[in-house]
């Protein structure tokens, strides 16, 4: 990590940490039990054993498309704020930054515009004809199991945040990081990449609001259905 990286990581992480301290006193949210960790291993094991060929698959077809990295990597919101790196297979060319400067200028965006901010956006010029094979299907989200391992996830909560887009949670942002981002949610389990941030936060704050193993095991199940049908992408 460069000079200039690492200082940029210390900043998003102080915003971050305002932004927790702005909310905090609204924030009663239990921690989650030994039980949903021991899941958490046991499931993250399980999927990145079977799901070992199509990774490897998917990895040389990254490769063959255009040069680069397989895996991606990014900073993301953790429990209590804490930035991790979330790794996933790259969907996107790795000079997307560059050609398209402008979607990623995030201080455009304000907490008022969330109900109109979509995720992925239709046609994302971005996006290489592999990744929206693997977009499609969740295919690039598996090594986020590798994240469930370290403990910087859980198989279900809220879809971790870039922490440059944490100023449009608002005070929601401290409950939201309460507990630790999933590789799935509720909002991500009914409507994938069709809801747009407003919608996404309100599905999350519930979640941490009211969650429990069967909701757990419902969104997964949910999760799959969808998954396969290529719904919602």
């Amino acid at each position: 990590m460069s000079a200039q990286e690492a200082v940029a990581e210390r900043t998003q992480s102080d915003v971050v940490r305002v932004q927790l301290e702005l909310a905090r006193p609204e924030v009663r949210v239990a921690r989650d039990g030994v039980g949903k960790r021991l899941f958490d291993i046991t499931f993250a094991l399980v999927i990145l054993a079977l799901s070992a060929p199509i990774l490897l698959v998917a990895m040389i077809a990254i490769r063959l498309e255009t040069p680069g990295p397989a895996l991606f990597r990014q900073r993301r919101m953790g429990l209590d704020g804490r930035i991790f790196e979330l790794v996933k297979l790259r969907g996107m060319r790795t000079d997307a930054r560059e050609r398209f400067p402008h979607l990623y200028d995030y201080t455009q965006h304000r907490e008022e515009d969330a109900d109109g901010f979509f995720f992925h956006q239709t046609g994302d010029p971005r996006v290489t004809r592999v990744g929206r094979i693997l977009r499609k299907y969740s295919i690039d989200e598996l090594p986020n199991f590798w994240n469930v391992l370290r403990g910087d996830m859980s198989v279900v909560g809220p879809r971790p945040e870039i922490p440059e887009l944490g100023h449009m949670y608002g005070n929601r942002l401290a409950v939201i990081l309460s507990v630790r981002p999933g590789v799935t949610s509720p909002a991500k389990a009914d409507g994938r990449d069709h809801l747009s941030l407003e919608e996404t936060i309100a599905e999350d704050v519930l979640y941490v609001q009211t969650r429990s193993p069967l909701l757990d095991l419902r969104t997964i199940l949910r999760t799959v259905a969808n998954v396969f049908r290529g719904h919602g992408v």
